[in-house]
């Protein structure tokens, strides 16, 4: 795969990703060709999402204002994932004068699982199973709330998507076990070739063990049944971990956050 199929892959999982879980959480969704968004499904901005945007500079102000009115009337925190292909090129600046704060980048990266490492990762005693029933869902949602995200609020959100969704295909999840205790998660997103890696976690008493990285080695390696690829959108301060995996970056996915609490913009003029 070419590096532009690698960034549509990137982009594209994480869009499949984030429309799947909004829509089984009753958000609105909005597909036209134009702009992609599901809106309305999460109490967390990252997941009530705007993934694709094929604007104009005439039509992008007024587009962005549609999002931040239903965001609004959902009463819902949100946020653009601004990917390589969305469309107008100021998209950031026009997001931050509507409102939306500027909250970073997410490295995108990509590896062809032929070139994953196989170096020795993580302490001998760690155990990695796959998710199969309600009680291990229960586990990896208690222990992903100990240490990522918004903690209890989002691991009790995600949780509950996935017993809506099921535990197979394209869902597949992985708890990490270190002398009786769970201690990492993650999960991965099956899209044609693709295994997206997502909530890679580990819990702060057992960090800079090789955990973190174990576990997304061996959720990726089960993946090679279907898939040829893996992608992860990383936290900056995760880039590290995955390059000595032999993920590469690809693109940057920017975040523009707007909190429901926030005092409402006034809209911006639509430019000519």
């Amino acid at each position: 795969m070419d590096d532009a199929g690698m960034v549509r892959a990137i982009e594209g999982n994480l869009a499949e990703l984030l429309v799947r879980m909004g829509a089984a959480g009753g958000g609105e969704q909005r597909d036209d060709g134009v702009v992609r968004w599901t809106i309305g499904g999460s109490p967390i901005d990252y997941h009530n999402a705007v993934v694709g945007a094929d604007l104009s500079p005439g039509n992008a102000d007024a587009v962005i204002a549609e999002s931040l009115e239903l965001l609004q009337d959902k009463g819902v925190p949100g946020c653009w994932h601004v990917g390589p292909s969305m469309r107008p090129a100021d998209l950031g600046v026009r997001l931050t004068k509507a409102g939306f704060t500027a909250a970073g980048g997410e490295p995108g990266m990509a590896v062809a699982l032929a070139d994953l490492s196989d170096e020795p990762l993580g302490p001998d005693q760690l155990r990695i199973i796959r998710v199969e029933d309600d009680a291990d869902l229960g586990t990896w949602a208690t222990t992903l709330a100990r240490g990522f995200g918004e903690g209890p609020k989002e691991a009790d959100w995600v949780a509950e998507i996935y017993r809506r969704e099921g535990l197979g295909d394209p869902w597949r999840h992985y708890l990490g076990w270190l002398d009786g205790e769970p201690v990492a998660t993650t999960t991965i997103f099956l899209t044609p070739g693709i295994a997206g890696v997502y909530f890679v976690m580990t819990v702060p008493e057992v960090r800079r063990k090789g955990i973190g990285a174990a576990i997304t080695r061996a959720a990726v390696r089960a993946a090679e049944d279907v898939a040829t690829h893996a992608v992860l959108g990383s936290s900056p301060a995760g880039r590290s971990v995955y390059a000595g995996l032999g993920f590469r970056e690809y693109c940057s996915i920017d975040l523009y956050e707007w909190a429901s609490t926030a005092k409402p913009p006034s809209p911006p003029a639509t430019r000519p």
